[in-house]
């Protein structure tokens, strides 16, 4: 029965990462249509901070095909290489992702740069306004419909994606505020947009790189760990934990923790503590996997007290 439990339960995890394929396509093909119209439109109308826009959504492409391309491998089952499966997949992609936008960013800082202390500053047409506040309302709506479908399925690389989203619409009304105050007498208002977005681009890379590196060398949040010790601790015949541990695996965590209990338990009861320990942690905290070793409790202890007695 057991055995049963868990294959529908990972038959549901690459399940849910199939529909998280969706909110990646939708991404892409949003930035595929404002990233032409807002090049396009930065061109025609004299605007650096659509342009830059355009470009910041140019990388957001590549981020959200890199998602793309991570969730289709990570539904690879596990192999004899990969006895874990290929989850860590969307973590790569995103790694290599962060490097591209980084890259883009620091050339729109660059440009940026040079058009503010340029001699001449040509004022945007108003209509490039318009443009980047439809690009901001399509984004929020990117943004809405990626983060609701990312809670549902618990998909955390496609919750970041929605962050990315988010952003861009920031993004995009920065650019809009930029362009209508330039309209003012203050030509000098668009580059400054365009070097906001060129930094918001770099910043983004570095989150993404932070967070990607940060689970490639096993980092984990601490109070998260603190929250699934809390679980375990509540569990009928837990006496103590020894130790506890966790890693991410893609959208996915792993979990190893010893657990003390009564030493007159038998084998069976031992073991069904266990089973009730891993079905609190996929309840509870959607984990994937937990490896339980049980030890008896304070027998150490008792040895010491024994000990004590007989001098």
């Amino acid at each position: 029965m057991f055995l049963l439990l868990g294959r529908v339960l990972k038959l549901n995890q690459y399940d849910e990462i199939k529909q998280g394929e969706k909110g990646a396509w939708v991404s892409i093909c949003a930035y595929l249509v404002l990233s032409a119209l807002k090049l396009i439109a930065g061109y025609w109308f004299v605007s650096g901070a659509l342009v830059a826009d355009g470009f910041n959504n140019l990388t957001d492409i590549v981020a959200s095909a890199a998602v793309l391309i991570g969730l289709r491998i990570s539904q690879k089952p596990p192999d004899k290489d990969h006895p874990y499966g290929h989850f860590r997949a969307e973590t790569i992609a995103a790694l290599i992702a962060s490097f591209i936008m980084a890259t883009v960013g620091i050339q729109v800082l660059i440009s940026a740069v040079k058009s503010l202390f340029s001699p001449e500053h040509q004022v945007p047409d108003l209509t490039s306004a318009w443009v980047a506040l439809f690009a901001a309302l399509c984004m929020a709506g990117v943004y809405f419909y990626n983060r609701r479908l990312a809670i549902r399925i618990n998909n955390q690389a496609l919750l970041a994606a929605a962050k990315d989203n988010l952003s861009d619409a920031l993004v995009s009304t920065g650019a809009a505020i930029g362009i209508i105050g330039a309209q003012f007498g203050l030509p000098w208002l668009d580059p400054v947009a365009a070097l906001a977005v060129g930094a918001i681009i770099c910043k983004t890379a570095w989150e993404i790189f932070y967070s990607s590196t940060h689970a490639l060398t096993d980092g984990f949040d601490e109070n998260e760990l603190t929250t699934m010790r809390s679980t375990i601790e509540k569990t009928k015949g837990v006496k103590s934990i020894k130790d506890i541990k966790a890693r991410v695996h893609g959208s996915h965590v792993l979990v190893d923790v010893i657990v003390q209990v009564d030493p007159e338990l038998t084998l069976i009861e031992s073991h069904r503590i266990s089973d009730e320990i891993e079905t609190r942690m996929g309840r509870k905290h959607n984990i994937m996997s937990v490896h339980v070793h049980v030890e008896p409790h304070e027998i150490v202890e008792n040895n010491e007290t024994t000990a004590g007695k007989e001098q």
